[in-house]
């Protein structure tokens, strides 16, 4: 008797921690909804061909966001171009040819404390190196550059994490079919953890659409209706253009729709490239398979 109430008492104590654990997924789901809903109720109005393709007109009352769709597509693309290959070189190193000790550990920490600096330091950073010190200017190439600093943390540690998931054998039944440890590296491994490593990256281009303080002070024009011509000109971005009509201009009550519309639009680009990353990740994992 003893036996069976403790297993009841077992029984109902677990279904309390699930329910529990039911809820608190469901009341996250639910705030995300909320607020989905509130930015497409607010800005579905303001959505329309002529606000997606012009330029912004009468002091940022009317008109659209071209130029601040194309300057975040330009940002994100460069900071991918940076992060990617850095990060991923980085994240290798650490799992495939440094000595498992004091310095691996050292690097993870750094790594880890580097994620967590907030972003208004890299934009800082960023001015004083790129814009000052390396006399790129105000220009989507420093704001690039910045917003790639901001992503290596994150791709290094997706890398890492993504090949030690990567079971010892496959290395070594390489290693014994005669191949060499770069070979191993570049033809098992790495196709192996390209799923989890693009979706590092996706999260982290992520954040990168999102971030307003770093390009800020290296890259972001407070109204530039023309497209940039080169990499060394500034540019509009969706973040720094949202905040600037939310906060400033000549007729608040005109703006505040366009506000909404913005930050509309800027969820759909950012839900546009998790697709594409889950696109990229089902067909590096069918390559995988079918290899």
């Amino acid at each position: 008797m003893e036996v069976r109430g403790n297993n009841k008492a077992k029984h109902r104590s677990q279904k309390i921690a699930f329910g529990l654990f039911r809820l608190l997924s469901l009341c996250i789901v639910l705030i995300l909804f909320v607020i989905l809903g509130f930015i497409i109720y607010k800005g579905i109005g303001a959505i329309s061909w002529e606000f997606i393709t012009s330029s912004p007109t009468d002091g940022m009352t009317g008109g659209g966001i071209w130029p601040a769709i194309v300057g975040t597509f330009y940002l994100m693309v460069g900071s991918a171009l940076f992060a990617f290959p850095v990060g991923v070189m980085s994240g290798i190193y650490m799992n495939e040819y440094a000595p498992k000790g004091k310095l691996v550990r050292f690097i993870r920490v750094m790594t880890n404390n580097l994620s967590g600096i907030p972003s208004i330091v890299f934009g800082l950073f960023g001015m004083a190196l790129f814009v000052n010190y390396m006399g790129f200017g105000d220009s989507i190439l420093a704001g690039s550059l910045t917003l790639g600093l901001l992503c290596v943390p994150l791709v290094i540690r997706t890398t890492e994490e993504a090949l030690k998931a990567i079971p010892d054998s496959m290395r070594e039944g390489s290693r014994a079919l005669g191949a060499t440890k770069l070979q191993t590296i570049w033809h098992v491994i790495l196709p192996m953890g390209m799923p989890n490593i693009i979706t590092g990256l996706i999260l982290a281009l992520g954040r990168v659409s999102g971030e307003t303080a770093p390009i800020l002070f290296t890259c972001a024009a407070y109204f530039l209706p023309h497209l940039p011509a080169s990499i060394l000109d500034q540019c509009m971005a969706l973040p720094y253009h949202l905040y600037v009509i939310s906060t400033s201009g000549t007729d608040m009550e005109a703006q505040l729709p366009l506000a909404y519309g913005t930050a509309l639009v800027l969820i759909m680009i950012i839900l546009l490239v998790n697709l594409l990353a889950n696109a990229l990740r089902k067909y590096f994992e069918k390559r995988v398979k079918t290899n």
